[in-house]
């Protein structure tokens, strides 16, 4: 075309179009912004922040329980079930004004409210109206996957679409999956006082984690109340005179599991449909998201797509992440491009113990066949985990042999997620070990954690030949 309405016309208003329409405003393209639903997709209003906020009050509930341990000799507590989920509304309500069409408005991009259908690599229809674009960045995001389990489309089932509306605490709770999501809300609930069964098919749950990791996690789920039922499939959901079961095959062969309500969290699944990009051609990947280049490019030059709807990863961040290269590469090839960097990925699972990883960990090490060192730092040693009563945790940190370049580490314990961050850092910056054993920490910090297990790798790699004749040196000086 010879002229366009937009430099750029993103599709979706989750955490990838967000940036994606932020970075491009800043640079003063003229960009559009269009969502069906919700500013903010499913991080804000499905995902993460009703998630931490109902698993904040459920950790609350958990520290009164446990006053003993604090001197606290007497302590109790009561809650409605509806206070709480209004709470997390209430958070939601707080944050939304970060995204929304006000804010987006103010910075220069043209919002528009309803559903997106792309005619052509350079028109874009909402409400009827056609948009002419240089771009387009595909930002639709992903969706609860439901597993075809014979039985469950005769019930009224939760998954993390609906499960915020609830307002009454099921009495017996079976969730449907061991990932983080699962876990996450599994021991939430088991917290407030649901009687929980968390199905996995694998032999655990959090089943990319090393097994110290995942035996430090289950048992925090045993003392919670949480019933454990691993290396079982879900074979069907029955109904027999008004009760519901969900029928599994396991090690001691079947059992009917009879549930109040059941969460299904098996996963997610791309929303590639629905906006005309089967139409036109644009190519999916084996994993049944949109297939992006190392530009995040589609099979359409001028079309790009990031965030869940693109994967590999399905995290805010990264999401985040790929929107710059979106932006960026979408209104300034090919003057200059930009390949996406995935080398130093972070994530974190928010269970009580958290569980943070950036890079490899012993089990992917093992996997691909990477050598490696390993060093494991016990947070129960640590006087800041041991004052808050927190004493439990690990930092393991691997690397390459003979050397303090970081491969990757994982954090289990108190605040995990926050930690992470010095060795993502490092790893981003190239910086080894010694780097962080040199860094002045704060005492008493959680934090002194990371210095204490490159501490512990300085002391396996301590030079042996040099420190005898050290100790020559200071016999002869005596």
């Amino acid at each position: 075309m010879a002229t366009y309405d937009f430099n750029l016309v993103v599709i979706g208003a989750g955490s990838g179009g967000l940036v994606t329409a932020y970075i491009a405003a800043a640079v003063k393209a003229k960009v559009a912004l269009i969502e069906k639903h919700k500013m903010g997709g499913d991080c804000l209003n499905t995902g993460c922040v009703p998630s931490k906020a109902l698993i904040k009050s459920a950790r609350l509930l958990s520290q009164i329980k446990k006053h003993k341990k604090y001197g606290i000799n007497e302590a109790s507590v009561s809650f409605d079930f509806a206070d709480v989920m209004e709470r997390v509304q209430r958070v939601i309500k707080t944050i939304e004004p970060h995204d929304s069409v006000e804010r987006f408005t103010s910075l220069g991009v043209d919002c528009f409210q309803g559903a997106a259908r792309i005619l052509s690599p350079y028109e874009v229809e909402v409400n009827g109206k056609v948009i002419t674009t240089a771009n387009i960045v595909i930002a639709t995001g992903a969706g609860p996957f439901i597993p075809p389990l014979p039985g469950l489309d005769g019930i009224n089932f939760l998954h993390t679409d609906n499960l915020w509306d609830i307002r009454k605490l099921p009495k017996r709770l079976v969730v449907l999956g061991g990932g983080p999501i699962g876990s996450e809300l599994a021991q939430s609930f088991a917290r407030f006082g649901a009687e929980v069964t968390q199905v996995e098919m694998g032999p655990s749950i959090l089943g990319r984690e090393d097994e110290d990791v995942i035996a430090l996690v289950q048992s925090f789920f045993e003392l919670d109340g949480v019933r454990l039922k691993t290396n079982t499939q879900a074979k069907e959901v029955v109904v027999k005179e008004g009760e519901k079961f969900l029928v599994v095959v396991g090690k001691e062969g079947e059992e009917r599991l009879p549930f109040d309500e059941i969460l299904v969290a098996v996963g997610r699944r791309a929303h590639v449909s629905g906006f005309g990009a089967e139409e036109l051609g644009i190519t999916l990947s084996e994993r049944q998201t949109i297939s992006v280049d190392p530009f995040m490019r589609t099979n359409f030059s001028n079309i790009y797509a990031c965030g869940d709807v693109a994967g590999p990863y399905q995290f805010t961040h990264t999401a985040a992440h790929q929107a710059w290269y979106c932006a960026v590469n979408a209104l300034f090839a090919p003057l200059k491009k930009f390949k996406v960097d995935y080398s130093v990925i972070p994530w974190c699972t928010y269970t009580d113990p958290e569980v943070a990883r950036v890079g490899l960990n012993e089990k992917e090490a093992k996997e691909k066949n990477i050598p490696y060192e390993v060093v494991t730092y016990g947070i129960d040693d640590l006087d800041r985990a041991i004052t808050d009563e927190e004493a439990h945790g690990l930092v393991k940190v691997l690397t390459v042999p003979g050397k303090d370049r970081i491969l990757g580490v994982t954090i289990c314990g108190e605040h995990a997620g926050d930690l992470i961050a010095e060795f993502v850092l490092a790893m981003k910056h190239g910086l080894g070990l010694n780097k962080i054993l040199g860094t002045i920490h704060i005492y008493p910090t959680l934090a002194e954690a990371n210095k204490f297990a490159a501490g512990m790798w300085k002391k396996s790699h301590a030079p042996e030949g040099l420190l005898k004749l050290i100790e020559k040196y200071h016999s002869w000086r005596r």
